[in-house]
């Protein structure tokens, strides 16, 4: 298995640091709004690879963090007159949401930065102890010129970086002995949520952080950290010098970083109007097609977000979902049980494209060539199995299909649909749950009722409802 290592700009032949284990990081997101869909790329991409991984006998350790202490969040925190904890708290609870529509498997671990600062207090004291970081005015900075290997992931000149920074240096910023050097922990200002340290009350920066929730639930080294390209420099860099100056190791061996989302072949701003959250798009299509486009681009390529690639994506995915349930009334039919001599011969064909699939997998990680072998596989399902066809021979093809799909965390086996009638017997609970006030039940039905594909809509008129 090889994969694209950031830090040395090549394909690598992946060799975990214990056999059979996979020691896993990836950045999540800050907590203080919905998701957008430039959110969901690393969600999707990198849970596909933990998946795989999975698939091929791995036991995966996979952290993904909520940054639930932040500027956005106090800022929105104040804009709605309530404290930073509650914002973080609902959107981390809308996040999981979304995600569990993309299929994304929960982590093993998801912590939160501000249940880890006792070990961002530690690690900073360490660092200052061993003369790679200084306090000054209740500020506590990163000294970067002492730690000789920075800019290695970002492959950026340090003194073409110093120069970069002072020709921006801002006011405020010349207590730092260097322009280079970053923030690991600031005081409080009036207002903030902040934490007692041995620097005066304040909170950690964000950089710190990953570190430390890295080195807490998988060691002091890992084998793959990933996230957005966005992230290289400063945020992965400046993780790199923290941990390797605290802990005198190599601190990830794999670099992983996705490309990023345009829209339109713009890049997504709220002030071009094009800025989309997982939520919105999840009113239009079941998230399985967002899921479904993002995987049909290699994870390293930049991918363009357009109303008629999602149509295409969607159509797509119904013809192997159509295949599935084609091959599902097949096994009910079959009027033999076993393979007969000529179907066994075709199975080797069936791990043909198998053996595809898994050497695009392998090939770091080429969804979209992965995805074209499940088509191959498709139309083989679609030619050979017939009402002839021993139920053996169908039941192979289906699971076969099945199983490469969920790879892909691509749901393909779909449930027998939902009668009208039944949905309107939820919504008339959801609506008299609400009359009661209880909330709770309502929102159960709601997740229900969406699970199958069913969305909702209050109006004035009453409750609207339709089809994924």
């Amino acid at each position: 298995m090889k994969i694209y290592n950031t830090l040395t700009k090549r394909k690598e032949e992946f060799i975990p640091l214990e056999e059979g284990k996979v020691k896993m990081y990836v950045c999540g997101p800050t907590v203080y709004n919905f998701i957008h869909i430039g959110n969901a790329r690393p969600m999707i991409v990198f849970d596909t690879v933990r998946r795989y991984m999975e698939y091929k006998g791995y036991e995966v350790n996979y952290v993904s963090n909520f940054t639930d202490v932040d500027d956005k969040i106090i800022a929105k925190a104040i804009e709605e007159g309530v404290s930073a904890e509650e914002i973080s708290t609902r959107y981390i609870k809308e996040c999981k949401k979304d995600m569990a529509d993309m299929n994304v498997k929960p982590a093993t671990t998801h912590p939160l930065a501000t249940q880890e600062i006792d070990g961002m207090i530690e690690m900073i004291q360490t660092l200052i102890d061993k003369g790679f970081a200084y306090e000054v005015n209740g500020t506590v900075y990163f000294r970067v010129k002492n730690f000789k290997e920075y800019g290695k992931l970002s492959h950026k000149n340090l003194e073409d970086l110093q120069s970069g920074f002072r020709s921006l240096q801002v006011s405020g910023e010349d207590q730092k002995e260097d322009p280079l050097d970053f923030v690991l922990w600031k005081p409080k200002k009036e207002g903030e949520p902040y934490w007692v340290s041995p620097w005066g009350e304040g909170r950690p920066g964000w950089h710190i952080e990953c570190s430390v929730m890295s080195k807490k639930y998988l060691g002091e080294e890992i084998d793959i950290h990933a996230g957005g390209e966005d992230l290289i420099f400063p945020h992965h860099e400046n993780e790199i010098a923290q941990s390797e100056c605290c802990n005198g190791k190599t601190f990830a061996r794999y670099w992983m970083h996705n490309a990023f989302l345009n829209i339109d072949n713009r890049k997504m701003s709220k002030s071009l109007g094009n800025f989309f959250t997982v939520r919105e798009i999840g009113e239009k299509y079941d998230l399985q097609v967002l899921r479904f486009f993002m995987l049909n681009a290699h994870y390293r390529s930049p991918l363009n977000f357009s109303a008629e690639l999602m149509e295409s994506s969607k159509n797509a995915l119904d013809r192997i979902i159509t295949c599935a349930d084609q091959l599902k009334r097949l096994t009910k039919s079959a009027q033999c049980e076993d393979m007969t001599e000529e179907e066994i011969k075709l199975t080797e064909e069936v791990q043909r494209y198998v053996k595809k699939y898994e050497e695009a997998m392998e090939d770091d990680f080429n969804t979209a060539d992965a995805i074209a072998s499940i088509f191959e596989l498709v139309k083989f399902a679609n030619t050979h199995g017939n009402g002839d066809s021993s139920k053996a021979f169908v039941q192979y093809l289906f699971d076969t299909i099945v199983k490469l799909s969920d790879v892909l965390g691509l749901l393909v086996d779909k449930e027998e649909e939902m009668l009208d009638e039944d949905v309107e017997k939820l919504i008339a609970e959801r609506q008299a749950a609400r009359k009661e006030k209880n909330f709770k039940r309502a929102d159960e039905i709601r997740d229900q009722l969406a699970a199958m594909g069913i969305i909702l809509k209050d109006t004035r008129e009453g409750v609207q409802w339709k089809r994924a």
